[in-house]
């Protein structure tokens, strides 16, 4: 049941590949208020698109709109280039599209494998039907010892894992039910310097094995050493899209940080006069 990108890859019209997922000038109000507008990004097989962007820019709403929790008002969202507009979280998920949230929706007290096929058990094949608890052990340690996971005892309670550790349990646990394009939102914001490198490897494993990821953070050194396509949002519209090879860290940073009103202020503070 483990999830691989055997699909052939489409060729689009222009001879470039297809998208596994498109936002074509998408935007989304609600009522009166516009929280989002014009957004335009490629989301392809084998690579990481960073979305970056302050608290208010319209991070969360994006994850929304992608992961079916709620449809846009404008614009088109493409899957393997066909449009489509989903209703429910279960119909993104049905498309390959998975999110892992930054609280994780794990529950601290259950072992690891509990947690890995949480509303997805195995059961026994005779009655009474119980848990298949040693099946879901022996999957649970397959599936993250593929990932580069070493974890030896999965019966530990999840809640005693490191934030980087639970993070990539629950980018495993997408990977196993199906997922070919991972949203991860803001998976590092919580953890520190190791832990952060942690996830960031696994982040780069993803992107290796062919999986298109979606990677959310208001943190542009951790998007430069990962990203491959950089989109800003500031206040709802789109800001910057590049690639990699078109802009620096140090640009980056700037163009995150506010750019020439951050020069402006640095002028300011420093009391300089010209």
């Amino acid at each position: 049941m483990t999830a691989t990108v055997d699909r052939p890859v489409e060729e689009a019209p222009s001879g470039g590949k297809v998208p596994l997922v498109e936002l074509k000038n998408v935007g989304k109000s609600y009522g009166n208020i516009t929280a989002l507008k014009d957004i335009s990004l490629r989301v392809h097989a084998g690579e990481v698109t960073g979305i970056l962007g302050d608290n208010g820019a319209g991070k969360s709403t994006l994850i929304k709109i992608i992961a079916g929790y709620h449809p846009q008002t404008d614009g088109e969202l493409l899957v393997d280039g066909e449009p489509i507009k989903f209703t429910s979280p279960k119909d993104a998920l049905g498309k390959g599209i998975a999110t892992v949230y930054q609280n994780l929706a794990v529950v601290p007290l259950m072992p690891v494998w509990r947690n890995f096929f949480l509303g997805q058990e195995i059961r026994q094949t005779r009655f009474p039907w119980a848990l298949d608890a040693n099946a879901m052990r022996a999957t649970t340690l397959s599936e993250l010892s593929k990932m580069g996971i070493d974890l030896p005892d999965v019966d530990v309670p999840i809640g005693s894992l490191s934030g980087g550790q639970k993070q990539c349990v629950a980018i495993a646990r997408a990977v196993f039910f199906g997922a070919r394009v991972l949203i991860l939102d803001e998976p590092t914001a919580a953890l520190g310097v190791k832990q952060s490198g942690v996830v960031l490897k696994y982040i780069t494993a993803a992107k290796e094995a062919g999986f298109g990821v979606v990677f959310i953070t208001h943190n542009p050194h951790h998007a430069h050493m990962v990203g491959d396509h950089f989109v800003l949002l500031n206040r709802g519209k789109q800001k910057l899209d590049c690639t990699y090879d078109d802009i620096t860290l140090e640009h980056l940073t700037q163009e995150m940080a506010g750019g020439d009103e951050l020069e402006a202020l640095s002028h300011e503070l420093r009391g300089d006069k010209g």
